[in-house]
Order: structure tokens, then C-alpha cells, then sequence
């Protein structure tokens, strides 16, 4: 009896799938392919603020009207109340009422991030990124509308203009970069748990009074640094303070940048961690 040999069988080499990308850099390529879509984000918000005024003849310009009155009834009787000049009271006035309305919104409507974009999230695959970029962008149109009252501001209480006036551009640029870390953060713990909404609102009420908004900074004489050290104080200041003609306080700048960073870490750390659910909270 002949036996064939059998060939020989060739193992074939076991093929070596890539290692799926971890959180971090999902996270990290959601960031950068949502600032890509930039023709996206900007359209979108422009779109919200023009479905919100729909119908309306003056739109955005309402919100300018009523903070022109809100702040001509105020500085007559709480510039009396600090016993401050009407002239150099109500330029502070105003514009820490709209840099505060700026930043409020952004908090408020950050807890609406990803809740009010749930049927988008749901349907259409995008970066989640995108939503926190349109938040940030349809409440700088509205901050450009209110600012409108600045140069008459400038011409009428002849408020000096210098060098200090580019601080604006910085300013809004740290800002914004607050906005969209705040509008991921609260946005994706608002999906969760949905009380936040409600109380961010009371706490931003609370916030207000306790933040030289309407009251002046010298009004709490040695007790100045403690309101110096609110972040929100910060927010506030560096935007003020180069549109009305005054310098920033010492500690501002420093005081935002710490917390700028420190909320875009904790908030990039989460969002990594909790991304993949963001869809199924909704």
C-alpha cells in the first residue's frame, strides 16, 4: 500500500486588527471636526436667532430697546444710591448689564445644549461639538446687537478710547472658549439629571447680586477682594473695563485664565468619559 505524503499546509500569518481609538481621542476628534464644520455652526445660529424674532419687525433689537430703558430707569436712582456721577455711572451700568446677559446665556442656554438638539442627536450623525459652537455663536449675535450702544455711549459721556480697547478682542476670544466648555459640561449633565436647568437659573440670580454688576466695587471699601476673586466678577471686568475706558482689575485676567483652563480640563475629562452616552440620556 502506497501512502501519498500530504502536503504541506501554510499557516497563514494572523491578521492584526488596529486598536479602536480610545475616549480621549474621540473626544479630542469631535472638538477638531466640529470647529472643521465651521460653514455649519455659524449658519445654524443664525438661523436660531432669526426663527426666535420671527415675525417680529425690530427682532434682536427688541432686547437692545429694553436694555436702553432698563438702564436709563436704573442709573437715575442707583447712582444716587452710590452716590456715583450719572455720567460715569451708567456707561458701568450698561455695559456690565450686557456683558452679564452675555454670560448668563451662555449658561442658561448651555444646560440646553445637547435637550434642545435631541431630535438632531437622535437622527443625523455630527459631531456634538457642533451644538456647543452654534450655543456660543448665537449668543455672541446677540451681544453684537446690544453692543450697538456703545460708540453713542462713547460720544455722549465722553468715555476716553485708547489702546486698552483692543482688550476687547482677548477678552471675547476667553470668553467664548468659556462658553463652549460650559455648554458641554452643563449640557451633558442637564441630559442627565434634569434638574440643573432650573437650578443654574436660581443660582445665576443669586449670582447677580453678589457680582458688581449694579453696585460699584469701591461700594464694599475693605471687603474688595472677595468680590475681586468671583470668577464671574472676572468675566465681567475684562470685557467692562476696556469699553468704558478703565483699566482691569489686577487679579482678572488671572483669575479668568485659571479658570478657563481648569473648566476646559474637567469638562474635556468628562466629555471623554461620557460622550458615547450623551445619546441615550437624551
Amino acid at each position: 500500500m502506497v501512502f501519498l505524503a500530504s502536503p504541506k499546509i501554510e499557516s497563514k500569518a494572523a491578521v492584526e486588527w488596529p486598536a479602536p481609538p480610545s475616549a480621549v481621542a474621540l473626544a479630542w476628534r469631535d472638538l477638531a471636526e466640529g470647529i472643521a464644520k465651521i460653514w455649519m455652526w455659524p449658519a445654524l445660529a443664525l438661523q436660531d436667532v432669526k426663527l426666535r424674532y420671527r415675525g417680529s419687525v425690530l427682532g434682536p433689537f427688541w432686547m437692545t430697546i429694553s436694555m436702553m430703558v432698563m438702564v436709563a430707569g436704573m442709573g437715575v436712582v442707583y447712582s444716587q444710591l452710590f452716590r456715583m456721577e450719572i455720567g460715569t455711572y451708567l456707561p458701568f451700568l450698561a455695559v456690565g448689564l450686557i456683558v452679564w446677559q452675555f454670560i448668563a446665556g451662555m449658561i442658561t442656554e448651555g444646560c440646553e445644549t445637547f435637550l434642545r438638539e435631541a431630535a438632531v442627536i437622535q437622527q443625523v450623525r455630527i459631531p456634538f461639538s457642533i451644538h456647543a459652537y452654534r450655543s456660543v455663536f448665537r449668543n455672541l449675535v446677540v451681544l453684537a446687537h446690544s453692543l450697538l450702544i456703545i460708540p453713542f455711549g462713547i460720544v455722549i459721556f465722553s468715555i476716553p478710547v485708547g489702546w486698552r480697547l483692543w482688550e476687547v478682542v482677548p477678552a471675547l476670544l476667553v470668553l467664548s472658549i468659556n462658553g463652549v466648555w460650559i455648554s458641554i459640561l452643563l449640557g451633558m449633565v442637564s441630559a442627565r439629571f434634569r434638574d440643573v436647568p432650573p437650578i443654574m437659573a436660581s443660582l445665576l440670580q443669586a449670582l447677580f447680586f453678589l457680582t458688581p454688576i449694579i453696585w460699584p466695587l469701591s461700594a464694599l471699601k475693605e471687603w474688595q477682594i472677595i468680590a475681586t476673586a468671583n470668577p464671574f466678577f472676572a468675566a465681567v471686568d475684562v470685557l467692562r473695563a476696556p469699553l468704558i475706558g478703565v483699566p482691569t482689575a489686577d487679579s482678572s485676567w488671572a483669575i479668568l485664565l485659571l479658570t478657563t483652563s481648569i473648566g476646559c480640563l474637567v469638562s474635556f475629562a468628562l466629555f471623554a468619559r461620557f460622550r458615547s452616552r450623551i445619546a441615550y440620556w437624551i
